[in-house]
């Protein structure tokens, strides 16, 4: 056996996990083939057996599935997916059935594959470690835990208690283990387990499951029990409504938890392998795991960073702007133990920045996450002020003023000179880019683009641009720094709009263009939400407000004219300039645009009632999916684009940027692997058809197209 080592010391069977040349322990086909073996020999060795002891010899107890072949499979590998499950789950049984007891020894982290791995033993005992983690995350990768994870799981705490940690995949540590029954017993250290194994078999030489007990009964009983199926009745419409059902794992996983409360465990193991085989064989499930596995370890691990420098966290950092964007940088900072100066032309306004980081913190105080005390460290990190003197020593100064050219280099050159030795200069800026921005520094190699999302509190994703003169290590601090901040970083080249921005303008400006072309602002809107979009791209367009895209468009044009060029705007972009000049509809901080904003308390947001008058023709034909289509599709194509001109240099940063930048559906795992699931003939075909019939904005040229396929991953 090469992944399992096995041994009998005074009649106590031991099998560690070992897999060699890996830093984790797998559910590899040689670990399938090596669990085969040694079940056979346990079975052997029976009589001469008191008990089984599960452990590993890793960090870790064990990590789950072997993701890479699962990004193999194809529809036509179900059956026999299904039979390998099956295998898995029927050495498991076997062992849990010998009338020897089982003990799981949890030196560490088990989650999926590895948790259910975890749970063949009668008795779990488990390091009372803060960073050890417990559970089936395998819904957030499109999966369901069908090693009989669904099935125990369902057994141990009722079909209400296991539904948080099935359907929802939240995870736990060693002490809500303890408290729920899942872990028996906490040891201080790893070299304690085993004793208290062995205490345990001794004291248990007939030790079973509960579900193996003849008066065995499900907690809280059965679908056939009024309550349960009450709340059952319910549930389906409940789940619907959060994945609007662009997500076949929740409801698979449901759909298991009770069709298998009603048949016994052995049935239920069928039941559960027949969902895992589907899923796992399908689009959805490849394209979650690629981006969310894959994807963000690739972005986590570092593969966008220079490589050659040495790891940096920044200890004074500057802000310049204490308004909406600054005010969230200054929190994300001092919450993370960095001491902040926020800047603006006036102690109130810096004050004003300042008490934002009070207002986010103060519920977190009343429902006693956090103390007053820790409160007032975080605050006490944050100086307010309107000397530009106090920014002296910062190791990092990030702008984030309007989207003025001229401004920028105003405070670009006055607060510069005040950095620290080695230290750099970044604009928040969304949309300008950077290496023209970098012209108003003294040190284009030490100035770049970090681009925070709004709110900053709440969004994770963080896009850095490296200019045309910006050096490795400035690329290495800003990557760094955002890692610091615990958020997660994406590199990109320079280029107007750079990546997100870029891409979200797409979207919304589809919509927009939809509605110039008289369909109902309605169906626009709805097309959103059933594609996956967080929001429509008219609400977008209000909340981001319709002026800041027209102050956008002009910049656009005054620098297009500066080059000697001329900027075609597109119809949405047209349409939204019409909306805030003739029509004076700003967004929602004004008062209204697409939507209407009333200001009774518990009053919902409304479409603007003029629309229908002013853009909707009675005529117009339109389909549903077709309008799904244009607004997927045209960010995709626009994603493309930016791999092809270098903008992007990676799959993963396209990814990873589109859904946790700007909203792209996860369930395509983002913008790139829409295009990859679906095919790249078809999307380029699809493409084709829709650039006959709505304009440029969906064409694909040759260059497009190679870079589609010279990126495309191959597991």
């Amino acid at each position: 056996m090469k992944t399992i080592k096995y041994q009998i010391d005074d009649g106590i069977a031991t099998i560690t996990f070992d897999e060699p040349d890996s830093p984790v322990n797998t559910m590899c086909l040689q670990w399938q083939d090596d669990l085969s073996e040694v079940t056979a020999q346990v079975v052997k060795d029976k009589a001469a057996l008191k008990g089984i002891i599960l452990a590993s010899a890793k960090s870790t107890f064990f990590a789950g599935a072997d993701l890479k072949a699962v990004m193999r499979l194809t529809p036509a590998d179900a059956p026999k997916a299904y039979a390998e499950i099956e295998h898995v789950k029927k050495n498991f049984r076997t062992l849990e059935t010998l009338g020897i007891p089982v003990a799981s020894c949890l030196n560490g982290t088990a989650l999926g594959g590895g948790w259910e791995v975890a749970l063949v033993g009668h008795y779990r005992v488990a390091v009372d470690d803060r960073k050890t983690q417990f559970g089936l995350p395998e819904v957030t990768l499109g999966l369901l835990p069908g090693a009989s994870g669904v099935t125990k799981m369902t057994r141990h705490l009722g079909l209400v208690g296991a539904q948080p940690y099935l359907v929802e995949g939240k995870t736990f540590g060693s002490r809500q283990a303890l408290e729920l029954g899942l872990v028996h017993e906490l040891v201080v250290d790893a070299s304690e387990l085993r004793g208290e194994a062995l205490s345990w078999i001794a004291a248990n030489p007939a030790a079973q499951h509960p579900w193996d007990a003849k008066d065995y009964k499900i907690p809280g009983g059965t679908p056939a029990n009024p309550k349960i199926a009450a709340a059952l009745s319910v549930a389906p419409a409940m789940l619907k409504k959060q994945t609007r059902g662009l997500y076949p794992a929740p409801e698979a996983i449901m759909a298991c938890m009770a069709e298998g409360a009603l048949v016994d465990l052995e049935t239920a193991y069928r039941i559960e392998s027949r969902y895992l085989a589907k899923l796992m064989t399908g689009a959805n499930a490849k394209a979650m795991i690629n981006t969310f596995f894959f994807n963000m370890n690739a972005v986590k691990s570092g593969q966008s960073r220079p490589q050659t420098v040495p790891r940096f966290r920044p200890a004074k950092v500057g802000v310049l702007g204490a308004g909406m964007m600054g005010a969230g940088i200054a929190y994300a900072q001092a919450s993370k133990g960095i001491a902040t100066v926020l800047k603006d032309v006036s102690r109130e306004k810096a004050e004003a920045g300042k008490a934002h980081s009070s207002k986010l913190t103060a519920p977190r105080v009343e429902k006693g996450r956090m103390t007053t005390s820790e409160q007032s460290a975080l605050l006490s990190r944050i100086a307010a002020t309107d000397q530009v003197a106090e920014l002296a020593g910062c190791d990092l100064i990030i702008e984030a003023v309007f989207e003025r050219r001229d401004l920028k280099a105003k405070v670009t050159q006055e607060a510069e000179p005040l950095l620290a030795p080695g230290g750099f200069f970044a604009s928040n800026t969304s949309t300008l880019p950077i290496s023209s921005l970098a012209t108003a520094s003294d040190k284009p190699e030490k100035f770049i683009g970090i681009h925070f999302f709004s709110p900053v509190d709440k969004m994770k994703l963080v896009e850095i641009i490296r200019g045309r003169d910006t050096g490795d290590e400035t690329v290495a601090k800003a990557f760094d720094y955002v890692q610091a901040l615990g958020k997660i970083p994406i590199v990109v080249n320079d280029a107007r709009g750079f990546y997100t921005s870029r891409t979200f303008g797409t979207f919304v400006m589809e919509g927009a263009a939809m509605l110039g072309e008289g369909i109902p602002a309605a169906a626009i809107e709805n097309a959103g939400l059933q594609a996956g979009m967080p929001v429509g791209p008219l609400a977008v367009l209000d909340e981001t407000a319709l002026s800041l895209s027209v102050h956008v468009l002009d910049q656009t044009r005054t620098d297009f004219t500066a080059e000697g060029k001329t900027y075609t705007a597109t119809p949405g972009e047209l349409l939204v300039e019409r909306m805030v000049k003739e029509l004076k509809r700003l967004g929602r901080a004004a008062g209204g645009g697409f939507y209407d904003y009333p200001c009774e308390p518990g009053a919902k947001k409304h479409l603007w009632p003029e629309l229908k008058p002013l853009f909707e023709k009675p005529g117009a034909a339109w389909d549903i999916n077709e309008l799904k289509d244009r607004l997927l599709y045209r960010q995709a194509v626009e994603t493309a684009r930016c791999l092809s001109e270098g903008v992007l240099t990676t799959v993963h940063d396209a990814n990873i940027g589109s859904i946790f930048g700007i909203g792209f559906p996860a369930w395509t795992g983002g913008a790139m692997q829409f295009i990859y699931g679906m095919g790249v003939d078809a999307f380029i075909a699809r493409c084709d058809e829709l650039a006959q019939k709505f304009g440029p904005g969906f064409a694909l040229t040759d260059v497009v197209k190679d870079a589609i396929r010279r990126h495309q991953p191959v597991y």
